[in-house]
């Protein structure tokens, strides 16, 4: 009867700093802003217990209801534009060679782009005096103008994003197809297997996993996205590309809210975490 080999635990000293870390630059804050929720901030030292006050104010706030909603929307539409569009451009890409490694360069020269450089770029992209885009749907007689029309503002944002993230789920599917072992694709070259099927019983699973990642990772940038709609319309025309993160920014900043701020906050944390755990839940177990 052999002895059983005793377990070495003095790796978890290695994962204590981490834990530390962690604990310092997001507890430390989260119970902070547990602490506002519940506060009425009259001042540096003047603070009112309020209990779920603030709860109850946000949940009934509609311009709350209309940031979620628009805010929905986006996230809806930017996974089920970016997920299959990655997952097309990777297929496309070359297997090996020069080719390959130049698509790859340039597919991930967007993702290098600073956030607010982004919001940037299309902001003048897009102009109709001196934008390529701006200018050449105005030779063509469509009527488009991000800063005073809500939907083409709302489009312009929603392109943007897709430009700028699409290149994320690609390289994640491209590496994904790159791992599948040949002799699948062996297996169904003998079974005369279409690339309908190829792609539907091979690739597609085995790609599960990594579009699970690309999910979780599109799924809360949208659901944070800032910089790029502030920067190219401010949140404009109107509260076309106002969503959730802007809302916050709006309450904590600009009305300096506190006690709102910090208990909205909390709620745009829940919702994020609940859809996460729905999504991945989903793609772990489709059936």
């Amino acid at each position: 009867m052999s002895a059983t080999k005793p377990v070495n635990q003095r790796a978890w000293w290695f994962v204590l700093p981490v834990l530390v870390s962690v604990a310092f630059s997001a507890l430390v804050p989260l119970m902070t802003i547990v602490n506002y929720s519940v506060q009425d901030i009259l001042g540096p030292d003047q603070a009112v217990f309020v209990g779920m006050e603030w709860y109850k104010e946000i949940l009934r706030d509609p311009d709350l209801h209309g940031a979620l909603y628009r805010q929905l929307i986006f996230t809806a539409a930017v996974l089920a534009i970016e997920i299959p569009l990655g997952i097309t451009l990777a297929l496309a890409i070359p297997e090996r060679g020069w080719r390959a490694s130049l698509t790859l360069v340039l597919l991930a020269m967007p993702l290098l782009i600073p956030w607010n450089v982004v919001g940037t770029i299309w902001q003048i992209f897009a102009r109709g005096d001196i934008g390529l885009l701006g200018y050449v749907l105005t030779q063509l007689g469509v009527d488009y103008n991000y800063s005073q029309h809500p939907t083409d503002a709302w489009v312009t944002v929603l392109v943007m994003d897709v430009w700028h993230w699409t290149p994320l789920v690609a390289l994640l599917s491209y590496a994904a197809l790159r791992a599948i072992p040949e002799p699948f694709y062996q297996a169904a070259r003998i079974d005369g297997a279409s690339r309908w099927a190829v792609f539907r019983y091979i690739e597609l699973p085995k790609m599960r996993g990594v579009l699970t990642i690309a999910l979780l990772l599109r799924l809360m940038d949208s659901f944070m996205i800032y910089t790029e709609p502030f920067v190219l319309t401010g949140g404009g025309p109107g509260t076309a590309t106002t969503f959730l993160s802007q809302y916050l920014t709006q309450k904590a900043v600009g009305q300096f809210d506190l006690g709102p701020a910090a208990a909205f906050s909390l709620v745009y944390f829940l919702i994020i975490l609940l859809l996460c755990f729905v999504l991945y839940n989903f793609m772990k177990d489709p059936q």
